[in-house]
């Protein structure tokens, strides 16, 4: 816990918050221990918002309201977060049941995604919007003015540019499952070339798990 304190930039007064947050509902169901870390999720989701929505609205004075609503979704979207939690090794301190380890729940984007608005929230309430709005600065908004990261990237487009450079090609998503109560659902994709499966992804949305997969392709035809 001490290493992931340093690489987030913060020391817990109340230490059950950090383990709250990295407390998956799959532990939780399994062990009946702890508190898993849906609620400081949802209060975390809203943090980050706030956060980044003040950013967009200091930092671009000229951007309608509609732009600065897209860009924010953007931003805070899955894919961005899961890259924050990759950056921070979290899948290794996340707590999880035996069945979604071993079906590869530390590397799953929408977990991690998750587990990072759950930080999120836990430094807000344990030492209030300085140290969250601090992190959030950090990890993604500083990402973002140094061009690291790309929050209008359309990796479908792109692919779709990839595989039509050479003819004949065919390119296909395939929608593969999903799982999750109603209001949490997770959906996931294959990507098919050629009829050869290169790439899958999921996400909370039909649209952001091809996004998804769509990212994942481009990395394995690179």
């Amino acid at each position: 816990m001490e290493t992931l304190e340093k690489n987030l930039g913060y020391t817990f007064t109340r230490r059950e918050l950090l383990e709250n947050a990295l407390t998956h509902s799959s532990w939780f169901n399994e062990n009946r221990s702890g508190v898993c870390n849906e609620r400081l999720e949802f209060l975390g989701d809203a943090v980050l918002g706030f956060v980044t929505a003040e950013y967009l609205y200091n930092r671009f004075p000229d951007l309608p309201e509609g732009k600065m609503t897209r860009l924010r979704a953007e931003l805070v979207c899955e894919h961005s977060l899961s890259r924050v939690a990759e950056k921070l090794g979290l899948g290794a301190y996340l707590r999880l049941g035996r069945g979604e380890t071993a079906t590869g729940g530390r590397e799953r984007p929408s977990i991690n995604a998750d587990a990072v608005e759950a930080l999120i929230a836990a430094m807000y309430l344990d030492g209030g919007l300085s140290p969250a709005a601090g992190f959030i600065r950090k990890y993604i908004l500083d990402e973002f003015e140094a061009g690291n990261a790309r929050p209008d990237r359309d990796a479908k487009s792109e692919l779709q540019e990839l595989v039509q450079r050479k003819s004949g090609q065919v390119l296909e998503y395939r929608h593969v499952g999903e799982s999750g109560p109603d209001h949490q659902k997770v959906f996931a994709v294959e990507v098919w070339l050629n009829g050869q499966r290169v790439a899958a992804g999921e996400g909370r949305s039909k649209k952001d798990a091809e996004q998804h997969a769509a990212l994942k392709a481009l990395e394995a035809l690179a």
